[in-house]
């Protein structure tokens, strides 16, 4: 068969899970005890050329219900024609974002949200791989208007007409060259959260926050918000660890109510925190002016729980964050993504992804090396979160040099997991988990 008629033919979806929580990796004020994990999909086609993969992040039994999720989408999928797909994206964006009976389940967020983003991730994944280009270059090289025509401005447009849009990408297109000579050069700058687990002992805490220095970064992230007399122990911990010039986020997780934040938040001052992440709820677009207000100059961060592209413009418009941290797989993927992009440049606020977990740091590094090469132009102030988790499962991982992202050069999205690791954490039939079931039964 050839490409010209090739067809999606399957929508195969895995339930794969981590036990990061025996190690206390992730844990923060709200989640104590996460498994990484990821509900991870794979587009097959009928010639058997390129596949693509995708997945939203959970941490463990939301899985359940993501993958349920995914697989409501599957008649939107196959037998779609795989040319037709990747030459427009959005055709199919539009059409998940439009099925009346699952757009009554949000409308636009939620699990249902998140499916979507999935799919939509691995139909970008598959276009990147026929082009023969990273994903972050195929958007970087593509052609402005045809980048308009991918995004959803309805509920948007009072903030981003797709003709500001459109000059945006046109004035980002002035000297995306020589940005991307200067990337694949000298990378994309990071932070880590990898010392800063609210789990980890001082000595721990203390240990990883001089190696992050030691390797480069100039921004670290601590988890805050269960204990204020730890916290402060360990915001004291840490900048004596890494000195007065690297800078130093902390994040509450939702923990708080506005009140409670401005308080935390100046009681933590003393040690300089360059933002606060998450300080209450993501919905809370009031909520976090106000804090904004109240806590300066500490600046105020959220968006990986900010569930769609109408929040953050609420969010932007409101003057409540300082700093925009979208996430790859909680909206609706690229497409929505790309508006979130373009509002935070029209609003000059600079997008800091939220990463870690399974997979974001490897999806997200894309998007922000578009906005640096064929949007904003600049990096200053932005930063890609970096943990140092569950990497060695994908086959093009992150890597980091001298604190950068260095710029992929594969074909995709970074997105593809390899079969081994599908085969060992897939739950509950992996070997790892039929193992740990096996054991259990053994000894009950």
């Amino acid at each position: 068969m050839s490409a010209t008629t090739a067809r999606i033919t399957a929508v195969d979806t895995y339930d794969v899970r981590f036990p990061t929580s025996r190690e206390l990796d992730g844990s923060d004020a709200m989640n104590p005890d996460p498994d990484y994990s990821a509900a991870y999909v794979v587009l097959r086609t009928s010639d058997g050329g390129h596949e693509g993969h995708g997945f939203t992040f959970t941490i463990g039994r939301g899985n359940d219900v993501q993958v349920a999720a995914i697989d409501a989408l599957r008649p939107h999928v196959v037998g779609r024609p795989v040319d037709e797909l990747c030459a427009d994206p959005g055709s199919l964006y539009h059409d998940l974002i439009g099925d009346s009976q699952l757009r009554w389940l949000g409308p636009e967020k939620g699990v249902m949200h998140m499916a979507i983003g999935a799919v939509v991730n691995a139909v970008w994944d598959l276009a990147a791989k026929q082009q023969g280009k990273p994903l972050w270059q195929l958007l970087a090289d593509a052609d402005p208007e045809w980048l308009v025509s991918q995004i959803d401005f309805r509920y948007i447009a009072d903030a981003l007409t797709p003709a500001e849009a459109l000059e945006l990408l046109r004035r980002g297109k002035q000297g995306a060259d020589e940005r991307a000579a200067t990337l694949l050069q000298r990378g994309y700058p990071a932070y880590t959260t990898s010392p800063g687990w609210l789990g980890y002992d001082d000595e721990k805490l203390t240990r990883l926050a001089r190696a992050a220095v030691s390797d480069g970064f100039r921004q670290i992230k601590l988890k805050v918000g269960a204990d204020l007399a730890d916290d402060i122990r360990r915001c004291r911990a840490a900048r004596a660890a890494v000195g007065p010039d690297i800078r130093m986020a902390i994040d509450a997780n939702q923990r708080w109510n506005v009140a409670e934040a401005v308080e935390w938040t100046k009681a933590l001052a003393e040690f300089a925190p360059y933002w606060i992440e998450e300080p209450t709820s993501p919905d809370d677009v009031l909520g976090h002016a106000t804090i904004r207000r109240q806590v300066s100059p500490v600046k105020v961060a959220t968006g990986e729980h900010v569930q769609n592209r109408i929040v953050f413009k609420q969010l932007l418009q409101a003057g409540a964050i300082d700093v925009l941290q979208l996430d790859s797989a909680r909206v609706g993927g690229v497409n929505e993504n790309l508006a979130i992009l373009l509002l935070a440049a029209k609003f000059g606020v600079p997008v800091c992804p939220h990463a870690g977990g399974v997979g974001l740091c490897e999806l997200v590094q894309h998007l922000s090396m578009f906005d640096f090469v064929a949007l904003t132009g600049t990096t200053e102030d932005r930063v890609i979160e970096f943990v140092d988790h569950l990497h060695e499962h994908f086959l093009d991982p992150v890597v980091i040099t001298d604190g950068h992202y260095r710029a992929p050069t594969l074909p995709g999205f970074s997105a593809a997991m390899h079969q081994t690791s599908l085969d060992t954490y897939q739950y509950p039939h992996g070997s790892f988990w039929a193992e740990e079931l096996a054991q259990k039964e053994a000894t009950a």
